[in-house]
């Protein structure tokens, strides 16, 4: 977690926390922007990304399997899974997207429950209701997420619009924490 206190002691580390804050929060900005405006985009993109990263993860399964027990069934059973499911979701993402929408409101309701910790432990400092905001805004979107499970039509247009309102408002965060760091110094 982010302790202010301890980057404050060194101007070094602060600089470079302020630069790449910077730097992330307007990546994040922009990559929100495209998912507020371009959700059908968004959602493909991320179910695409998503099979890449199960597609990458069997690879690897597979490998290790091979590596130190080639008669494991369960390694290659799963490197079976992984690759499968990642290359289904790659050629035809749209039941990636509704899986993912599933996914989304377990990541929503987590990400809500870090940044209140983070906002809390902030709290002295400045920007520290940034993290709090965030914090609310990710509860609300794991609720608007997990009433939308029944509806898959929902859940394809959900996952990139509130993807990308969450990746802005982490954007605003990181650009708060910047010019945090930067007035401290």
């Amino acid at each position: 977690m982010l302790d202010f206190n301890a980057l404050s002691h060194n101007s070094e580390l602060l600089e470079k926390f302020s630069k790449y804050s910077k730097i992330y929060g307007v990546i994040f900005i922009i990559l929100g922007l495209v998912g507020i405006f371009f959700p059908g985009l968004m959602s493909i993109t991320t179910a695409i990304f998503f099979g890449w990263l199960l597609l990458f993860s069997g690879f690897l399964v597979g490998v290790q399997t091979w590596q130190i027990n080639r008669k494991d069934w369960i390694g290659w059973l799963k490197f079976l899974l992984f690759t499968v499911t990642g290359a289904m979701i790659i050629v035809n993402p749209l039941p990636g997207v509704i899986a993912l929408g599933i996914l989304f409101a377990a990541y929503f309701f987590i990400d809500a429950a870090t940044n209140f910790v983070l906002a809390f432990k902030l709290k002295p400092q400045a920007y520290w209701w940034v993290a709090l905001l965030n914090a609310v805004l990710s509860l609300a979107l794991g609720i608007f997420f997990f009433e939308a499970i029944g509806n898959p039509l929902k859940t394809l247009w959900l996952v990139g619009l509130l993807v990308g309102i969450s990746l802005f408002f982490d954007g605003v965060m990181l650009l708060s924490f910047s010019s945090a760091t930067k007035k401290s110094n």
